[in-house]
């Protein structure tokens, strides 16, 4: 008797793959005299926040382009960490208190844009007590067909609040040069955090900038940008008849 025909089993995806994800971004041309340089903003960003910071070190320092996304990580010749350790940041974020004023943030129908914003301000001030961190949420409100809502996923970032400010295990150390860059006045990379930083990073450099808080490029704009130039390689020189 003839065994009975067997159809082949489907080839499952792997429980982790993922879909590719084409990512907005925006580019900057420069001189072409370095690397270019990517980059990456946080959680509640844009690459809007970035686009003084781009410009200037575009200017000042020749890289041939600056881009908010990088499609091959081992292209990275070195890394820039601004303000952010590769551990939990649970226990001093305070975005979990942020994201329940923004969800409770109550704007009437058909208001105009500027009283929305200084409602949606006025609503946020008891929680988010600094100005400028106000202002950098209020970037994600956003007017739909009379209505204003947040233009970021809030009840998604509340589900997966925990992963997002963890940080994953890593085994494999990054080998090049990178600078860890905070605020003095910001609590989201303290001498706690320095093992874990050396061991997956052991070319790292730990600078904290004086009287910067989390959002360093906003506070002390000057010292953010000089910092930068003075970790990024100098421009390679061409020689004679090179193009």
């Amino acid at each position: 008797m003839a065994p009975p025909l067997t159809r082949p089993r489907p080839t499952l995806p792997h429980p982790f793959a993922r879909r590719a994800v084409p990512l907005a971004h925006e580019v900057l041309e420069g001189s072409g005299a370095r690397p270019p340089l990517v980059l990456l903003h946080g959680l509640f960003g844009s690459h809007s926040n970035f686009q003084s910071v781009a410009k200037a070190v575009a200017r000042r320092s020749g890289s041939s382009k600056l881009l908010c996304l990088c499609p091959q990580p081992d292209l990275v010749e070195r890394l820039i960490s601004v303000d952010v350790s590769p551990s939990s940041t649970a226990a001093v974020s305070e975005f979990s208190a942020y994201i329940s004023a923004m969800k409770s943030v109550n704007i009437p129908y058909g208001l105009p844009r500027s009283a929305a914003r200084q409602l949606a301000d006025d609503q946020l001030r008891p929680v988010v007590q600094m100005a400028q961190l106000r202002q950098f949420l209020l970037t994600n409100l956003v007017e739909v067909e009379g209505r204003y809502v947040w233009r970021v996923n809030l009840e998604a970032i509340s589900h997966h609040f925990s992963d997002i400010m963890d940080f994953p295990v890593f085994h494999k150390p990054y080998p090049g040069p990178t600078l860890f860059l905070g605020g003095s006045n910001s609590p989201y990379i303290s001498p706690k955090d320095y093992p874990e930083i050396q061991r997956l990073f052991p070319k790292a450099d730990i600078q904290f900038i004086e009287g910067a808080g989390h959002i360093v490029h906003q506070d002390k704009f000057e010292e953010f940008i000089t910092a930068i130039l003075n970790f990024l390689p100098a421009p390679q020189s061409q020689g004679p008849g090179l193009p």
